[in-house]
């Protein structure tokens, strides 16, 4: 099998790339070990950056986004038991899109199938060769056969536990990362939001998190120990200790309840690869980088990652002009590391350390008063909250 780009992946990522040298004329294969079903499942992040959101509108497989997805012009910050809204159109002129990275996915699937995109699910990739050669290839198993993909570029598009980063050679990458003690317990409940943006909540009993998927379909976070098993929360209990995360004073405002459908714990972590290229493998998205979830960076820096990939690989294809892919790595990590630093804020700012104590709590009060009273903090915030322009 015969193509220009072999991508391993079919996540966001894999698929957005694939689609964005469609459009250009450049023809890949995408490569998936699960089958269609489980990616179109799977829950991930909601929060779709200005840029981001323009980037699959520009593309044309943004028009569902518009018409399900959520556009939201702020968040609220609860600590001390009050309520800070930061008004994104007022401090950034943006905002951003509340719509799983499920229904991208399955958007992406949708619109590739339509164009007739070589897209191979249950196709577990075993091995990257030859990316130091002209004629890199993917050696895959697919219906029970052995199969070798034979390409010019290699995007691994694979996520953290992927075979792409594992593909470059020894001494060939250096890695950074940061594992936090805490985790997110995350629910999905069949109960209408109790809130119109998303609520960012810091309390001394720890964060909370409150996020919708629809009009019906609620999606809340609590902080709990990085070793918790989600079996040992029932529901009353879940509910109870949202309900005394988001409380307010002087104030009606109720969390709404209902069933929970699904319940389970993201352990949080940095993590970082430098280069993201060896030879002709690329990697993108998950593969190359982590950021804990509480600057809502993940999808979005994928989709960053990608539309730098394909306008590099599109100059490449039209005119034989390298030098895009040659400085793809380090313009993809001056944004990487932007979102890495305020992924890890959010995160220390609002989060309990299990070995703080009453000096640390007045620290992070202080600062997250100082953000709320003080404009040039609130747009920081919301400047990097909406999503950096490309740089």
């Amino acid at each position: 099998m015969r193509t220009q780009v072999a991508i391993i992946g079919a996540g966001p990522a894999g698929l957005f790339l694939s689609h964005l040298l469609h459009l250009q004329g450049v023809d890949s294969v995408v490569v998936e070990r699960r089958d269609r079903a489980y990616c179109e499942q799977r829950q991930r992040a909601g929060v779709v950056e200005h840029g981001v959101a323009e980037a699959l509108r520009a593309s044309g497989v943004g028009e569902r986004m518009d018409r399900e997805g959520f556009a939201h012009d702020g968040i609220e910050l609860r600590f001390d038991r009050r309520s800070h809204r930061i008004d994104f159109p007022a401090l950034t002129g943006r905002n951003v899109m509340i719509y799983a990275q499920t229904e991208i996915v399955k958007d992406l699937i949708a619109r590739r199938l339509a164009d007739g995109g070589r897209l191979l699910f249950e196709a577990e990739a075993g091995a990257i060769e030859g990316t130091e050669t002209e004629r890199p290839r993917v050696r895959f198993t697919h219906a029970g056969a052995e199969e070798v993909l034979e390409c010019d570029y290699v995007a691994a598009c694979d996520g953290f536990h992927g075979i792409g980063r594992a593909a470059m050679p020894g001494g060939a990458a250096r890695t950074f990362e940061k594992v936090y003690p805490f985790g997110w317990l995350g629910i999905l409940a069949d109960v209408a939001p109790s809130c119109d943006e998303l609520i960012y909540a810091h309390s001394d009993r720890g964060f909370a998190l409150h996020s919708m998927r629809s009009e019906t379909v609620s999606r809340l976070y609590l902080q709990v120990p990085a070793d918790t098993d989600p079996r040992n929360w029932s529901d009353e209990r879940i509910w109870d200790e949202l309900a005394a995360r988001f409380e307010l004073r002087d104030s009606d405002w109720e969390l709404k309840r209902g069933p929970i459908t699904d319940k389970a714990v993201t352990p949080m972590r940095s993590f970082v690869t430098e280069p993201m290229r060896h030879g002709r493998l690329f990697l993108a998205g998950d593969a190359a980088h982590i950021v804990p979830p509480t600057g809502a960076k993940g999808l979005n820096l994928a989709l960053h990652d990608v539309a730098l990939l394909a306008d590099a690989l599109t100059a490449w294809h039209g005119k034989g002009d390298t030098s895009l892919l040659d400085e793809y790595s380090a313009t993809a990590l001056r944004r990487v590391w932007r979102a890495e630093h305020f992924s890890y804020w959010m995160t220390t700012l609002l989060h309990t350390r299990p070995d703080g104590d009453a000096f640390d709590r007045r620290l992070q009060l202080a600062h997250l008063h100082h953000i709320a009273d003080f404009t040039a903090a609130t747009t920081t915030l919301a400047e990097n909250y909406t999503g950096l322009p490309r740089v």
